[in-house]
């Protein structure tokens, strides 16, 4: 068996995954591979097969009459995105596309970590947009399961399972996802504050006030940060307007409507990801949005936040994460996503989760992959 492969087909995914569960070989899974630092180190003595996915690309099945499409893994993002505007529907998957050098992140690569960009403040995270899903398991078998695909594994909500396993239990073939009128234009709020409390009570008034922001985002360091609130549609400005007045009313300082927000966006997706320093997730409450803030203060770390989903990625020195997850408010779940290269084997070794998710996800884990040789060691995230 080669060191890498690059199957065409579903079929030679499957085979590929069955092939290295008789040999009992490790099988790395991975995509574009924008997210590789995410993974622990390997944990077995056998090299890793890499699996990627690349070569899954068929074309995209749009249906838009029921603003669906089944898009194979291998797909960029950004092409797929690309395809489904020019017939006037949007895929709400908004992520970081580009990191380290790697490719440009797939389709399938974004659903297996689940990650998400800000405009998941009004679609909602990876999960609510994936209807329906198609998995190679470590038996050679296909599953397919919700959307458009018919159901044939009784019992398991296989989209939320995959959505964030990491590659652990199988490859993900193709996704069925949730697609949305494409808005027409967009419009941005912008304020400032130095008071943690008053920039998380903002958030939280204009998540209430104007429900219809596409996203709505918390920019954050030394002491200082700014509240972000975008608006979509015909008329986007307004919406803007509305919330830059809501602002200046809760005490924030420097508030601005900007039309050209494209810069503004980008920069708050470039904070989900660090080159030079360690990057943890931090998922917690809204209403403990300011503790949060404060905390990254006494450990030197910058942050960017999704205010009303309380999921927050903080950048620091690899040497403030214990105290980072350690300090977090009740309630809250930290993982560690990436560190630089060099960190310590012990800094390595500080990845968050509940002792309860971890058991769980274990659980599962054994019952689609009992050999274990999916990933193994990769982080799992639960958001």
């Amino acid at each position: 068996m080669n060191d890498c492969v690059t199957p065409r087909s579903f079929e030679e995914a499957a085979a590929t995954l069955r092939d290295a569960t008789a040999a009992s070989r490790p099988v790395r899974i991975v995509g574009a591979g924008t997210k590789l630092a995410w993974l622990a180190p390997d944990v077995t003595t056998t090299p890793p097969l890499v699996l990627r996915t690349l070569g899954l690309t068929q074309p995209i099945e749009h249906h838009p009459e029921d603003r669906v499409a089944v898009i194979s893994a291998g797909v960029p993002v950004a092409l797929a995105r690309n395809e489904l505007s020019a017939a006037g529907q949007l895929l709400a998957l908004d992520p970081p596309l580009h990191f380290g050098g790697a490719g440009e992140a797939t389709v399938g690569g974004v659903v297996a970590s689940a990650d998400a960009g800000p405009i998941s403040h009004r679609y909602g995270r990876v999960r609510e947009q994936v209807l329906g899903v198609a998995v190679a398991l470590t038996d050679g078998t296909i599953a397919r399961a919700g959307g458009r695909v018919p159901r044939s594994v009784a019992g398991y909500d296989l989209a939320s399972l995959y959505t964030g396993s990491f590659g652990t239990l199988g490859v993900i073939l193709a996704v069925c996802v949730r697609l949305h009128p494409l808005p027409e234009a967009t419009a941005t709020a912008i304020g400032t504050t130095t008071d943690t409390a008053v920039l998380a009570a903002t958030a939280r008034h204009l998540t209430d006030a104007v429900p219809e922001l596409q996203a709505l985002d918390v920019a954050w360091r030394g002491g200082r940060g700014g509240l972000l609130a975008q608006a979509a549609g015909q008329q986007p400005a307004a919406g803007a307007a509305r919330a830059a007045r809501l602002m200046r009313e809760d005490g924030l300082t420097a508030v601005d409507v900007i039309e050209d927000d494209g810069g503004l966006w980008a920069r708050q997706r470039a904070g989900q990801r660090s080159a030079q320093r360690a990057l943890a997730r931090v998922s917690v409450g809204p209403s403990r949005l300011a503790a949060v803030l404060a905390l990254a203060d006494a450990c030197g770390a910058t942050v960017i936040a999704r205010a009303a989903l309380g999921v927050c990625y903080l950048e620091l020195e690899p040497q403030w994460l214990r105290a980072l997850l350690g300090g977090l408010p009740a309630g809250a779940r930290g993982v560690l996503l990436d560190l630089p290269a060099g960190a310590a084997v012990e800094e390595r070794r500080v990845r968050g989760g509940d002792a309860g998710t971890r058991e769980l996800m274990s659980a599962v884990k054994l019952g689609f992959d009992p050999a274990g040789i999916c990933n193994p060691g990769a982080l799992v995230t639960s958001v």
